[in-house]
């Protein structure tokens, strides 16, 4: 009976989220009526704290939410598309793929999608604006660069997981994933270029940043115009430059920024740092908001038994193993917006089994993985996508709209690579 009630109300909650309810009061009040009719209240609030200090995710995206009002604020961001604007317009097109295959680089680096996206977004979101590409494309295409390459990085946990499953070594399953990630890539980068032309969002598209650029007859200063590009540059070299002094977060990466910014353009400390906190504090109640809430309401799945229930359907019926170890991890993260607590509970749960399904526990185990972070990516609940509608004013709603159906496509690729 639970389980039918949750269902009903996941559906509200979505019919809700379509017609621009506030995100936030939606899954809130979503996730603790699940938790209320669960007889588990306690599990909503402990997850509304637990998520108020998210240290991982509270840095990356504060920090570089922050560091972009600061380049709007010393004006570092007019002279970026200023210096940028002609050129970018030959590029236009070009730029979306560009993005996306920067977001990935940034991605192995940075292995939250959360922090990629916004450590990629500060700099290629302005780009793209500049080249006459539409906002949502803009954003869009950010987020479709997380679709899951952090997934080669020796770090990753999920690759631990399932070598530790199989008793495989990790480094093995990654090398064997490598080409996974290349064609997921490609198309991607395809699709969603092509998402762009049939939506028109390639090109025509006039900022009010522009506008004011063009009332603006002050000279411009090339040294400003880089420094919107210094955090991500700084992050590429320490991950892929064999810099080793320069390994650093997000929060590192932009406090140098911030520096730069403040010798180069001999702004006031004492302007531009409160700036800086406005910037996270804005960060914080429009963004990091809807993740404390989107935790809610998956605590809210939990306690109600959708999440068990689904885990269950798969053990129960084995022989789907091979379509729902790709389309079940797929749909659950859409449902919670987490790729990470998808992929966990299908490899806890479901790989051990695979030799009784009749399949390979590292095929079984990765193309889980690779699911649930392209489930993720099509999520409206997950951080990267809050965190990019955050960063260029729309409803997540918008941005899956468009890596939706490009990830939907790349499943499909990734059940035949399986």
């Amino acid at each position: 009976m639970l389980i039918l009630i949750g269902i009903a109300i996941l559906i509200v909650t979505i019919i809700l989220l379509i017609k621009r309810q506030d995100t936030r009061t939606v899954l809130l009040f979503s996730g603790l009526s699940m938790c209320l009719l669960a007889a588990d209240p306690m599990a909503a609030m402990n997850s509304f704290a637990q998520k108020m200090v998210s240290e991982g995710l509270i840095q990356a995206i504060l920090s570089a939410i922050g560091f972009a009002t600061v380049m709007k604020f010393t004006g570092c961001d007019r002279h970026l598309v200023r210096l940028l604007s002609v050129p970018l317009r030959r590029v236009g097109l070009l730029l979306i793929p560009g993005t996306i295959l920067l977001t990935t680089f940034v991605q192995l680096a940075l292995p939250s999608a959360a922090g990629a996206a916004a450590a990629a977004g500060i700099t290629m979101i302005p780009l793209q604006l500049a080249a006459g590409i539409h906002p949502v494309m803009a954003g869009a295409s950010v987020l479709a660069g997380t679709f899951g390459a952090s997934l080669l990085n020796p770090g990753s946990p999920h690759m631990a997981l399932v070598a530790k499953i199989v008793g495989g070594d990790v480094m093995t399953i990654i090398a064997s994933r490598a080409m996974t990630v290349v064609w997921l890539g490609l198309l991607i980068m395809v699709g969603m270029t092509l998402t762009a032309l049939l939506r028109r969002e390639h090109r025509g598209y006039h900022s009010t940043l522009e506008h004011d650029i063009q009332a603006d007859h002050q000279p411009l200063n090339l040294l400003a115009a880089l420094m919107p590009l210094l955090p991500v540059t700084l992050l590429m070299l320490g991950a892929f430059g064999g810099i080793a002094w320069l390994k650093m977060g997000v929060p590192q990466a932009v406090m140098w920024g911030i520096l730069a910014t403040l010798f180069v353009t001999r702004t006031h400390p004492g302007k531009a740092i409160p700036a800086f906190f406005d910037g996270m504090g804005k960060a914080y109640s429009d963004v990091f908001g809807i993740i404390i809430c989107a935790g809610v309401f998956v605590a809210g799945l939990n306690a109600i038994g959708l999440i068990a229930a689904a885990k269950t359907l798969l053990i129960d019926y084995p022989q789907a193993a091979r379509f729902g170890g790709t389309i079940g991890p797929f749909l659950m993260a859409i449902v919670i917006g987490s790729g990470d607590a998808a992929a966990y509970a299908f490899n806890e749960a479901i790989t051990p089994h695979a030799a009784d399904f009749g399949m390979d526990g590292t095929s079984l185990g990765t193309a889980a993985a690779f699911a649930s972070y392209l489930g993720r990516t099509a999520s409206p609940l997950s951080a990267a996508a809050i965190v990019v509608a955050g960063m260029v004013g729309v409803s997540p709603l918008d941005l899956v709209k468009r890596t939706a159906p490009v990830m939907l496509i790349g499943l499909v690729l990734l059940i035949v690579l399986i």
